[in-house]
């Protein structure tokens, strides 16, 4: 693993791409622009036939540009580092910090890559990719850039901590179509390392990703709710989509995969935040304010536990 350090000091766990990876996604991605130039060249040189020697020419020359240098640009640019051959091998390109890249970063890999792969068949980008510590051609030393692995099994990935129960299947309602892969990976990266953050900067982290989370919702965050609680329901919350819609059925929303709501009251107190700990150690108190369940009976505290609750939950023994 390679640690990239953002800007607010957090270390992102991200392999690095090899050689080998590298050079199958390249493929790949040059038999696709190959079969596409080829395409453009034959309608070209059919639509062409008219003119001299010289227009031929000069079109021929922007077709090049455009097909073989502006594509992978285009696509690059649209994808977010993810070209088709990227897709098919688990890679992506990110920036130095681990954001997602932007126009100018795939412009410079692809002039660059004009010269180091086109013109020379790749030779100075598999002699810079064998030099440097991270695999980086020249294209990815001048834009700021790295191809790193998506794919990375789950033991070597941080571990992301449940929501607190309080919290299970309450954004139910939000859409997460707008959320961005990139904001998604800076989210779990977080929450897999905030136990060795510093308080102080772990929560101004959170507090940032919970703030970018919530606009691209359009949705506020709830008030009162530590900001990486908010982060680790709603990462929870996509995990049952994607589950539900890769295996089908399943429940109507995130109470099944984080625990159910406290039967005959809801939710309790608002917990107590602060950059102390990264959830704010939030409190179960009584589902009524005063101390009484909604059907009357007494609330069981610390030290009287019945049969199946756990101390000073807020669980109402049956009547």
């Amino acid at each position: 693993m390679s640690e990239l350090v953002t800007g607010e000091a957090v270390a992102l766990e991200l392999q690095p791409a090899r050689l080998p990876s590298r050079a199958l996604a390249l493929l790949l991605d040059l038999v696709v622009v190959l079969v596409v130039y080829v395409v453009v060249s034959v309608v070209l040189v059919l639509s062409t036939a008219s003119l001299d020697d010289a227009a031929r020419t000069a079109v021929s020359i922007a077709s090049f540009l455009l097909v073989l240098v502006g594509g992978p640009i285009a696509v690059e640019t649209l994808s977010h580092g993810r070209s088709l051959g990227k897709s098919a091998c688990g890679l992506r390109v990110v920036r130095d910090d681990g954001g997602p890249i932007r126009f100018r970063h795939a412009l410079v890999r692809g002039a660059l890559g004009l010269v180091e792969i086109l013109l020379t068949f790749g030779v100075v980008a598999c002699v810079a990719s064998l030099v440097s510590a991270r695999g980086r051609r020249l294209g990815d030393v001048f834009a700021g850039t790295l191809v790193v692995r998506e794919r990375v099994s789950a033991a070597r990935g941080g571990f992301v901590p449940l929501p607190p129960p309080w919290l299970a299947g309450r954004f139910q309602e939000l859409d997460l179509s707008a959320v961005p892969d990139g904001l998604w990976l800076a989210i779990r990266q977080y929450l897999g390392r905030m136990g060795q953050l510093d308080p102080q900067v772990g929560w101004a982290m959170a507090g940032r990703l919970a703030e970018e989370l919530a606009g691209r919702t359009g949705v506020p965050m709830p008030p009162g709710v530590p900001p990486a609680a908010y982060l680790a329901a709603v990462v929870q919350e996509r995990q049952v989509r994607e589950a539900r819609r890769m295996f089908g059925g399943g429940p109507a929303g995130g109470g099944a995969a984080g625990g159910s709501a406290v039967a005959g009251g809801g939710l309790g107190p608002g917990p107590r935040s602060g950059p102390g700990a990264p959830y704010g150690q939030p409190s179960y108190g009584p589902a009524v304010p005063g101390g009484a369940s909604s059907s009357g009976g007494p609330v069981v505290e610390g030290g009287e536990r019945g049969r199946g609750e756990g101390s000073g939950t807020g669980f109402v023994p049956p009547a």
